[in-house]
């Protein structure tokens, strides 16, 4: 969170890292010389030193920092494999058990607002939190 009219220096790092700032609610942040509207995500150079500035109201952001694995990488809708081949097996896993199906009648399940928290487990087994 960051109040109106702050600014957030990110300092730069000789170590390989990846940054990505996701800018989910707020107006405009001043980045360098660019203004960012919100719902954006912003890939930051970790060599460089950073400074984001709030020239809004309150702004909200997911920062995201780590070395790179080195692996190669496929992504498809939600899943995230390392070949095309291990996507489309995970695409028939999931099309044929649903991981393990759905345990609830409705495919757009909504619960109660006054249901106390609770998991419910493949096996049918239900734990509820008191």
């Amino acid at each position: 969170k960051m109040q109106p009219n702050a600014e957030w220096s990110i300092p730069a790092t000789p170590n390989p890292v990846n940054r990505v700032l996701y800018f989910y609610r707020g107006s405009t942040v001043n980045i360098g010389e660019n203004n960012v509207d919100n719902y954006h995500s912003i890939e930051l150079n970790a060599k460089v030193d950073t400074t984001l500035k709030n020239s809004g109201g309150e702004a909200y952001f997911l920062y995201l920092q780590g070395r790179p694995i080195n692996e190669h990488v496929v992504q498809h809708g939600p899943f995230v494999m390392n070949s095309q081949e291990e996507i489309q097996e995970t695409f028939r896993d999931y099309q044929q058990t649903q991981f393990g199906g759905w345990p609830w009648p409705r495919h757009d399940q909504v619960h109660p607002r006054e249901s106390k928290r609770f998991a419910k487990y493949a096996n049918g087994e239900e734990e509820i939190k008191t």
